[in-house]
């Protein structure tokens, strides 16, 4: 099938390229010119495994090209992918502009039968935005031709998009029209063979479905972070509480681990634009914004765990940090928990070495040349005569390390582990004072 995408961040190049990959040809479309360009090239603006492979062989193949042309792109696909951003505004709502945008590119320049998706993360009724300026558009052109929009959310992860999207859980797609659903169902064919995975609803309980999804997600990861502060308080283990919850098939093992807290670009932004559309609605979700509270100060834990080791006497420490993306496996930086204590520490006067597999650029993009940050090429260079070790993001690369080295590198055997990497009695045993995460009583030597 001949297939368009419309934006070219991390949903529509996931979305191009895997389409792609099963054969469709597909055009990737962007105004940022510089992108494009840059994609002709074979430069990947994201970090994301599998992707620039997979991007490689298909334009190799001639099953996949970038265009900043928006008229022979209309033309080109019988299906009209939506795939570009809803950043959030000041008020916590998305920002449907750029999706209006599309929109309205789309009915300027349509001339026979299209299926506008809409992969964007949008609140529920914007596929009802979408088909009326459609319709608004066709008419003021006195165009007549047929077209139908469709919610076909995503559920990628970051670090596992590909994986997620050649083998996914569910697709869910929000269509009232038969004729539409079975194009659909064609065009997902061959990632929906060993079984059904194809859920038809209209297109508001599509729209409803991603972003509740999210918050569901991030309700379990904010509950277990009160209930891993609880434990420290009451002398509990939250890693054996964690086991002892997850084995109850109704709750699982996912989404159960306690850390310092969610980030990224879905989870913060999905829960604020849910809850705006919840007051919207008259409405209101306390449960929601219970859930972004708790994770605004579980952001905080860190910092204080570290403030209250060393008595609030942080000027001119060294604070050694591994992991600067919000979660392994992405070099997004968006929201992450690592910005709020660096900048915490910085405020009292810290020097951080920071160390992370992929977010390092992202980290050198963001705060540029700093005095008091060190971005170090290796985790061991990031420990050399730090008075501690903090652990923010669960990088496999971190979890099996040299500890002899490491307590020859750090000026005291101490390590804040936000994510609950090691075992506290194996610590102890080897010298550390370690603090994690729920664990009980500190592990001392």
């Amino acid at each position: 099938m001949n297939i368009t995408v419309f934006g070219t961040g991390y949903v529509g190049l996931v979305t191009g390229a895997c389409l792609a990959e099963v054969g469709n040809e597909v055009v990737c479309v962007d105004v940022d010119e510089s992108r494009i360009a840059g994609l002709n090239a074979g430069e990947i603006p994201i970090y994301e495994p599998g992707l620039a492979s997979l991007i490689e062989r298909n334009r190799e193949m001639n099953r996949l090209s970038f265009s900043v042309n928006a008229k022979h792109a209309v033309e080109h696909g019988l299906f009209q992918f939506v795939a570009v951003g809803t950043p959030q505004g000041e008020d916590g709502a998305a920002d449907l502009s750029q999706v209006l945008q599309v929109a309205d590119t789309i009915g300027r320049h349509m001339e026979s039968y299209r299926i506008v998706v809409n992969k964007s993360t949008v609140p529920v009724g914007s596929a009802d935005r979408v088909r009326s300026l459609i319709q608004q558009l066709l008419k003021e052109r006195e165009v007549l031709c047929e077209f139908d929009v469709v919610s076909n959310p995503e559920f990628l992860k970051e670090g596992a998009a590909i994986n997620d999207f050649m083998k996914p859980d569910r697709i869910v797609v929000g269509t009232e029209n038969p004729r539409t659903t079975e194009l659909l169902r064609q065009l997902y064919a061959p990632f929906n063979r060993n079984r059904d995975r194809l859920m038809v609803m209209d297109p508001r309980s599509a729209e409803l479905t991603k972003y509740a999804a999210n918050a569901m997600l991030a309700t379990k990861i904010s509950f277990m972070n009160e209930m891993a502060n609880l434990a420290d308080q009451v002398g509990a283990d939250i890693e054996k509480v964690r086991q002892g919850i997850g084995s109850d098939s109704r709750i699982g093992y996912s989404f159960i681990y306690p850390g310092a807290g969610f980030g990224g670009s879905c989870f913060p932004k999905d829960l604020a634009a849910l809850a705006n559309t919840a007051r919207a609605s008259g409405c209101p979700s306390r449960i929601l914004d219970a859930v972004k509270a708790v994770n605004h100060l579980q952001k905080q834990r860190l910092y204080s765990m570290i403030n209250q080791h060393f008595a609030g006497d942080l000027k001119s420490r060294t604070i050694a940090l591994w992991g600067l993306s919000f979660k392994p496996n992405t070099r997004d930086m968006r929201d992450a928990p690592s910005r709020m204590l660096m900048e915490a520490l910085w405020e009292e006067g810290c020097q951080v070495q920071a160390y992370d597999p992929a977010a390092m650029p992202e980290a050198r993009r963001i705060y540029g040349e700093r005095s008091d940050l060190l971005l170090a090429d290796t985790a061991e260079a990031a420990l050399k005569d730090a008075d501690a070790l903090v652990i923010v993001t669960e990088w496999r690369v971190f979890q099996a390390p040299d500890f002899g080295r490491i307590k020859a590198e750090l000026k005291q055997p101490l390590i804040f582990d936000g994510r609950n990497l090691f075992d506290p009695a194996a610590l102890k045993a080897r010298g550390f004072r370690y603090y994690a995460i729920g664990r009980g009583e500190t592990a001392l030597p």
